[in-house]
C-alpha cells in the first residue's frame, strides 16, 4: 500500500491534469504498468520466472508499456503517456524518476550480464529519447526529447541530440554549448581581409 500511496502523490506532483487519486488509479495507464511491475518483480525474486513473463506481457498489451519484470525500479516512479515505453531486464531505475512516451532503455547487443542502462535519483527522461547501453545518467539530470544517449551523463546535466551530449551541468552551459559556428567563422574572417584592403586601398 505504501507504494502504491506514493505513486499516486507522485503523480499528483508531476502531472497538473491530475485531479483526483482515484482518477489516477483508475485511469492512468502508467499507474497500471508500475503496479503491475511490483507485482511481477516480486515474482521474478521468488524464481517464478515464468509467471512473471507472462504477466508482463499481459501487462504490456494492456498499458502499452514493457517492463521486464528483472529491472529494479524505486520507488515514485511516473510514467507519463506512458505508450511505447520499454525498460529492459537489468535496468535499474532510481527514486521519484519521470519517463515519457516512447522512451527505451535498453542494451546494444547480445551481451551477457549488466547490458541496460541505469538512472540516478530523480531523473526525467523525455518522449522518444533512447538511452542504450550499460551507462549511467546522474542524479538530477535531464534527457531530452528524440535523444539517443550512449555514454555516462554527470550528475545534475542536461543531455540532447543524436548522439546525446552534455550542454548544461548545474544550470551551466558546458564548452559543448560554446562551440562557435564554424561558418560565422568564415564569414568573420572574410569581413577582417575586406577591412584590412579598404584600409590599404585609401592610403595609397
Amino acid at each position: 500500500m505504501l507504494h502504491v500511496r506514493e505513486t499516486l502523490q507522485a503523480y499528483q506532483k508531476n502531472d497538473p491534469a491530475a485531479r483526483s487519486k482515484l482518477e489516477i488509479l483508475l485511469l492512468y495507464s502508467g499507474v497500471h504498468a508500475v503496479l503491475c511491475y511490483r507485482l511481477n518483480h516480486w515474482l521474478w525474486v521468488h524464481h517464478l520466472y515464468f509467471l512473471a513473463r507472462l504477466l508482463s506481457q499481459l501487462a504490456k498489451w494492456l498499458t502499452g508499456v514493457e517492463i521486464h519484470p528483472a529491472a529494479t525500479i524505486g520507488r515514485r516512479l511516473v510514467i507519463d503517456h506512458g505508450t511505447g515505453i520499454v525498460v529492459g531486464a537489468t535496468t535499474v531505475v532510481g527514486d521519484d524518476c519521470l519517463i515519457y512516451q516512447g522512451v527505451t532503455l535498453g542494451g546494444t547487443g547480445v551481451m551477457q550480464g549488466k547490458r541496460h542502462p541505469t538512472l540516478g535519483n530523480n531523473v526525467m527522461v523525455g518522449s522518444g529519447a533512447k538511452v542504450l547501453g550499460p551507462i549511467y545518467i546522474g542524479d538530477n539530470s535531464r534527457v531530452a526529447s528524440n535523444a539517443v544517449v550512449l555514454k555516462d551523463v554527470p550528475e545534475n546535466s542536461t543531455v540532447v541530440g543524436v548522439p546525446g551530449r552534455v550542454v548544461r551541468i548545474n544550470g551551466e552551459k558546458t564548452d559543448h554549448a560554446h562551440i562557435p559556428d564554424p561558418v560565422a567563422k568564415e564569414l568573420q574572417a572574410l569581413r577582417d581581409r575586406i577591412e584590412i584592403l579598404e584600409k590599404m586601398l585609401k592610403e595609397k
